[in-house]
């Protein structure tokens, strides 16, 4: 039973169902950014790289020659991830202009030399080849102590147009009353203390999953805004 509500946990984190909408305590986000990308995932084609992949959850999205995923060589990243590469968080173990698109989703905010990290990108990137972006513009600190930064849709567009990308598409995801609900179910899944994996699937049951129906039910009689919104969703090509 233990090993089976893992599963399902680990599962609904990235592609976010119906039932995850009782379940997932990230629903608004998975599911805001699983949309995104899939819009977006006619771009990405080829020898892709995709840069802090974790466990390649958006891969069979795309329709490409080759896959290949990268982590900063840590023991836990060697043991708990699917990477293909690891590197020492500065180089990527690549040749110039090796890849014809790259992705990297939710990984700049953990990014500590951003201008180090948009070089190597553009170095491993083909010429007018497709970088697919994602990062947070509102978000709690996560994975810590390696959370760096956040970024508005201003701030992100100079970094990569100062790092030879022209914008192509620029989206935020989750831009409307879901903002708050999300944050909500964040500080309530925080907040529940049990480690009995059991006892917490049923305290999200009756927790998470009215909250996430009331911001599913509150987004349809409440206006957008353009200015609050969880994640910033970039498509850039390299020109130089």
């Amino acid at each position: 039973m233990k090993k089976y509500i893992e599963k399902f946990l680990a599962k609904q984190d990235s592609t976010p169902g119906f039932l995850e909408l009782w379940t997932n305590p990230y629903y608004f986000a998975r599911k805001g950014l699983y949309e995104h990308i899939v819009r977006l995932a006619p771009y990405i084609h080829g020898k892709v790289l995709d840069v802090g992949c974790g466990m390649k959850p958006y891969a069979k999205i795309f329709t490409m020659r080759k896959y290949i995923g990268l982590e900063i060589d840590t023991l836990e990243n060697r043991a708990k991830k699917k990477a293909d590469y690891y590197y020492d968080g500065k180089s990527f173990p690549f040749g110039s202009q090796e890849f014809d698109s790259l992705i990297t989703s939710q990984v700049f905010e953990h990014v500590f030399n951003p201008d180090q990290f948009l070089t190597e990108i553009n170095r491993v990137l083909k010429d007018n080849g497709y970088l697919l972006l994602t990062v947070p513009f509102i978000w709690d600190e996560h994975e810590q102590p390696f959370d760096y930064a956040r970024y508005s849709s201003f701030g992100i567009r100079h970094l990569l147009e100062n790092h030879g990308f022209q914008i192509v598409i620029s989206e935020k995801s989750i831009k409307d009353i879901r903002v708050v609900f999300q944050l909500l179910n964040v500080y309530i899944y925080k907040k529940l203390s049990t480690k009995n994996k059991a006892i917490k699937l049923l305290a999200m049951l009756f927790m998470l999953g009215p909250v996430n129906i009331l911001g599913t039910f509150f987004r349809l009689i409440t206006p957008h805004n353009e200015d609050l919104y969880l994640d910033n969703i970039i498509l850039a090509k390299k020109v130089k």
